[in-house]
């Protein structure tokens, strides 16, 4: 301490920055340290989905250390060479950034010592940031782009799926629907922010206008079975149905009606039925009030015990060992533990409920059930019915 106090106060002023910026070398501990305990305090807080990868963590640690350089070097200047503040970091910045500008003031050995160790941190540490910045745009648009071109083979390679046109609130909860039914579909939507939280589930989408053709290619249309339009506007939706029924015409379209003309309209180009979520919403809430134990009734059966039981519905083919029995003979309660609410003949419109135990079984029938999801399995098995 004592040869310390006998040096000049440049010199001891020196030695203090150089201090600092040996301090400042072991920040990235420290702060890998905080920014875990946050994120561990984030985690018991709320279930995030994403996390801060390794080199974005690095980025805002080389930023910190940087930031950390401009004020030890603007304050060595400032008490070094007796600059002004502007002064200060003008030289910091030319020093860290190694441009090669003229001093503003003359060097003393303190200030060039200072100078020299500044630049051989500096060099590290704005090399290292320029490298992981550039890195991490490259990285993500790499990522990207491969993401996106194995989903595209994927749904290249669908068949007998479904296309859903939007994914806004009545969207999603159609989207909920597929995924819990393991059915095959595809997603398309113009917002990018949709589709990205969409392809983060894993959930086969596209970007784009589900009216155009060439948007109705990408998701396989040819090959699919149905297509559900939910879009935001009965324009919107007219003409996506009018497009998928041109390009597929045994394609089965349902599509939301928004205003209370547009079910016409959108029968006409295509559509096989419409649905109107304020109507369907209007009324739920008025059976809700009119006939609560009703609703509370279907709501029980839907969902006792914990246990999710659905309607579904099950056509009968050629191989099926039901073809030529009827109800009774065949026995479906007894084996799969179904409850048959409905018979839709081949050759009807019309379903016939509460069918009699005479009721004929013929190839094409659809059967309309009660029951969870093994059970409807066991049915299919049966019916030969290998559609969902």
């Amino acid at each position: 301490m004592s040869i310390i106090a006998k040096q000049p106060l440049e010199w001891r002023l020196f030695l203090a920055l150089i201090f600092g910026l040996h301090i400042i070398s072991y920040l990235p501990n420290h702060i890998s340290f905080t920014t875990r305990s946050i994120n561990c305090g984030i985690m018991i807080q709320k279930e995030r989905r994403l996390f801060m990868s390794k080199r974005e963590h690095n980025l805002k640690i080389v930023l910190v250390l940087l930031a950390s350089l401009i004020f030890i070097g603007t304050a060595g200047y400032k008490i070094l060479l007796k600059l002004n503040l502007i002064d200060a970091l003008y030289m910091t910045v030319i020093t860290i950034s190694t441009v090669g500008y003229k001093e503003v003031s003359v060097m003393n050995n303190a200030a060039k010592m200072f100078s020299i160790v500044l630049i051989l941190m500096s060099l590290g540490t704005v090399g290292y940031l320029f490298s992981t910045i550039v890195s991490l745009f490259i990285e993500r648009d790499w990522k990207q782009s491969w993401r996106n071109r194995i989903m595209q083979d994927k749904i290249s390679k669908m068949s007998n799926h479904y296309i859903i046109c939007g994914a806004g609130e009545t969207g999603y909860n159609a989207i909920k629907q597929f995924v819990k039914s393991n059915a095959a579909f595809v997603v398309i939507d113009k917002s990018q922010e949709r589709v990205n939280e969409l392809l983060s589930e894993n959930i086969p989408t596209i970007l784009g206008d589900a009216s155009l053709e060439e948007t109705l290619k990408k998701a396989n249309i040819h090959d699919s079975k149905g297509l559900v339009s939910s879009l935001s506007s009965d324009a919107e939706n007219l003409y996506t149905v009018l497009t998928a029924r041109q390009m597929n015409s045994d394609l089965y379209i349902v599509s939301k009606a928004i205003n209370k003309y547009a079910d016409e309209k959108l029968k006409k180009a295509g559509a096989n039925n419409t649905i109107s979520p304020d109507e369907i919403g209007g009324s739920r809430m008025a059976s809700l009030m009119l006939r609560p134990h009703v609703i509370s009734f279907l709501d029980v059966i839907t969902r006792a015990g914990g246990i999710s039981l659905d309607l579904e519905e099950v056509t009968i083919h050629a191989e099926s060992t039901l073809i030529h029995k009827n109800l009774r003979e065949s026995k479906i309660p007894e084996k799969t533990g179904l409850i048959i609410l409905a018979i839709k003949k081949h050759d009807q419109d019309k379903l016939s409920f509460n069918p009699s135990s005479d009721e004929l079984l013929e190839k094409g029938d659809i059967m309309i059930v009660l029951g969870d999801k093994e059970q409807v399995e066991n049915l299919r098995n049966i019916a030969k019915d290998s559609t969902v």
